[in-house]
Parts: structure tokens; sequence; C-alpha cells
């Protein structure tokens, strides 16, 4: 047991994804199971059919960020209830990449790491992406888009958001195709209604499908009138947190007429 509680308060200690599988009813109370993405399980639960179930659902649970009681038969079985499991999700942060080193950025950053993400600004011009302009981000990265999620693209998932709020073609096609590739939640970019139309159709030009342009929330962000950069960085915290909940809201995507 000591060996699950240190490799668990290490994990924590390191911001490793863990999720610590506990049986809080069934023949084996207390028994624990952690589980870590792309390494082995420490413990069990007392049988090896329940550790492979449990291990599987952990993993799932880890991934979307919840913590919650599971029920199975005693081999790990479906619809069955003689083993109660308590999941304990510690996912790591949620990122925010923000594509851009413009005004509204600082705006967004702040809001961001407000709501707990782990916040990065990347922006190919050295000098705007700087740490001194965005002291709030976790991370200024100086690079192009697209290399910088040949890095990290593989990590993004639902819970994650990329925002691309430069509005211009040379800086905004390169992020916003290699950013429908991954799993990222939520993809939003910023522009009039007029640069919108023109970058979907530079989108095509470069490869990419209807379905792939219609997950980018563009023109980004609620229609909530808002017009200072502090108001439009409401209004996009406002639209990941709805499309995450998937709760219906007023898009300026989805609506018409001048967005300001």
């Amino acid at each position: 047991m000591g060996s699950v509680y240190q490799a668990f308060s290490e994990a924590l200690r390191a911001e490793v994804p863990v999720s610590l599988a506990t049986v809080i009813d069934g023949p084996e109370v207390g028994a624990k199971l952690l589980v870590r993405p792309g390494s082995d399980t420490i413990g069990s639960l007392g049988n090896v059919g329940l550790d492979r179930v449990v291990e599987r659902d952990a993993l799932a649970e880890l991934q979307a960020g919840r913590s919650g009681v599971r029920h199975y038969g005693s081999h790990g079985e479906a619809r069955q209830a003689d083993v109660s499991v308590f999941i304990e999700s510690r996912a790591a942060r949620p990122q925010l990449v923000i594509f851009g080193a413009v005004d509204f950025t600082r705006s967004l950053a702040a809001q961001g790491k407000l709501l707990g993400y782990r916040v990065i600004v990347c922006d190919a011009r050295e000098v705007f992406a700087t740490k001194r302009r965005f002291p709030m981000a976790d991370e200024v990265v100086v690079d192009w888009p697209n290399r910088l999620l040949d890095r990290i693209g593989h990590e993004l998932g639902p819970r994650d958001a990329v925002c691309v709020l430069t509005h211009d073609n040379k800086f905004d096609v390169p992020a916003i195709t290699a950013a429908v590739k991954t799993d990222v939640g939520y993809l939003g970019a910023m522009g009039s209604r007029r640069t919108t139309d023109t970058r979907n159709q530079r989108l095509r030009e470069v490869g990419l499908a209807d379905d792939e342009i219609a997950r980018v929330m563009a023109p980004i962000g609620l229609d909530i009138g808002s017009r200072s950069p502090e108001e439009t960085a409401v209004s996009i915290v406002a639209e990941i947190i709805a499309h995450r909940t998937k709760r219906t809201a007023p898009n300026l995507r989805d609506g018409e007429g001048a967005i300001h």
C-alpha cells in the first residue's frame, strides 16, 4: 500500500496525470489501484479481471477529467454491483494555446489562468512574443504555429482549447490546418465575417474539408456585444465553457451582421 501512496504523491507533485481507484464496497474494501497513462499500474483491487476493467475505465475518466463511483461484478463484469470503486482522477491542467501575441492575448491569457488553464502563447515574431509582455502565461513560445502543434498536438484533448487571434492568413492558416488534425476540444479564430470567409476559402485551397473547417468557431466568442479586449476575452472563455459542456449559446459564428 505504501508504494501506491508514494507513487500517487510523486505524480501529484510532478503534475503527472494519475487516477487512484479504491474499493469502497465489496470483498476487498480499501484495496487500491494506481493508474497512469503509459505506465504500469501499481496495486490491485483483488482480482485480475477487475483490475483490467477498472484500469480501462480509470484512463477514460482521467482523459475526461472526471471522478466518481463505478460498479462492477466481482471479476469486472458490467451491469453488476458486487463491487463499488471510487475512481479519483487527477488530470493535468487543461491547456489553452493562444496563437498571436496581440493586444487581445493578454486579456485572454489572464482569463485562462483564472479558469485554471495552463496557458501557452505562441507567435513567430520574437519582438512581440516575450515573457515581459505576457507574464501571466505559463510558456511563451517564439515559433510558427504549425511547428508548435507538431510538438504538442498529441497532448491536446477534449478539455483543451486553441485560440487563433492573429487574423492574418500567413499565421492563421498553418495554425488551423495543424489544429484540426488534433483532438483539441475547442478551436476558435478571431476575425470579422469577411476575414472568416476569406480564411475559409484559403483553408479549402490548402486541402481542408468542409467538416474540418466547421470545427473552427469563427468569428470567435459568444455574441454578448463585447468591444474591449477584456470583454472579448470573457466572450471567448464563455464560448469555450459552453462548447465543453454542450450548452446552446449565441455564437458569433452562427449569427449575422456586424460582430461589434
